[in-house]
């Protein structure tokens, strides 16, 4: 029997990519899971995947407080409770520093840090109660600054940061705070990646076909978080990029340098 029947999960951003792997694998497992999402097409489409299954769904700007929190009072008024929080809702960008707006990288930290920050403290009471887990999916770009991604590699270490923080807070209380951090997944964020204008690019500058999948990526995840792992750093190539940027940062500035750029131009 699974370790998660019957267990309520909170997945923020569950309509595309990882998150929407994580709500069919949770759900296979006979969890209740609760999700958002910006696009309410999107989100009855997970309905008619998913039919008669036990899916609250709710659309959501995790970059809104005040829609935070009544996603997770709406959660917790229809079924008592919260065991998992993946705070998985997040926005990448693709513009140099010097074309990037402020706009772009307010955006962008008001989503993948701000959001998380809001739907956390609104949880928190809820999982502190069933003594539960809560996740970060944070990225690479938490422990490597990454070229043309300025804001969300920002928004990454922040993220990390604070969860690391109230870990340790929450160190005695049985609840489990912890931070994943898939590297290059195929999904839909590069696509929807803000542009110097703070508009989605609509395109993706790397070969989606040659990454890790979001079920992959997902079941991982979900491995961590039953094991309560402290973190997670998937794909080779984003282990490496953690270890050469902690251990020969000079070095990772060059390699990281030339993966992005050819002949002076940002081309990933």
């Amino acid at each position: 029997m699974s370790a998660f029947k019957d267990k309520v999960i909170v997945i923020t951003g569950g309509s595309d990519g990882i998150g929407k792997a994580l709500v069919a694998q949770f759900l296979a497992m006979g969890s209740r899971v609760a999700t958002c999402g910006r696009s309410q097409d999107k989100l009855h489409l997970l309905t008619v995947q998913h039919p008669g299954a036990p899916l609250f769904l709710k659309a959501v700007d995790v970059s809104k407080e005040d829609e935070c929190e009544q996603f997770i009072a709406d959660v917790v008024a229809t079924w008592g409770q919260i065991d998992v929080l993946i705070n998985n809702a997040g926005i990448s960008m693709r513009a140099l520093i010097t074309e990037t707006t402020t706009e772009t990288l307010k955006q962008v930290m008001d989503i993948n840090f701000w959001g998380t920050v809001y739907t956390t403290k609104a949880a928190l009471p809820a999982v502190l109660k069933q003594k539960g887990v809560i996740v970060g999916v944070s990225s690479i770009a938490g422990y490597r600054g990454l070229p043309g991604r300025s804001g969300y590699s920002a928004s990454k270490y922040a993220l990390n940061g604070w969860l690391e923080a109230i870990k340790t807070e929450l160190l005695h209380t049985g609840t489990h705070v912890m931070w994943v951090c898939p590297g290059f997944t195929s999904s839909n964020i590069r696509n929807a990646a803000l542009n110097k204008d703070a508009k989605a690019q609509g395109e993706s500058p790397m070969d989606e076909g040659a990454m890790m999948t979001s079920e992959e990526c997902a079941g991982h995840i979900i491995h961590a978080i039953q094991k309560r792992k402290r973190t997670l750093v998937l794909t080779f190539t984003g282990k490496r990029a953690v270890f050469m940027n902690k251990f020969f940062p000079g070095l990772a500035d060059k390699l990281t340098f030339n993966f992005f750029f050819k002949n002076g131009q940002l081309i990933k």
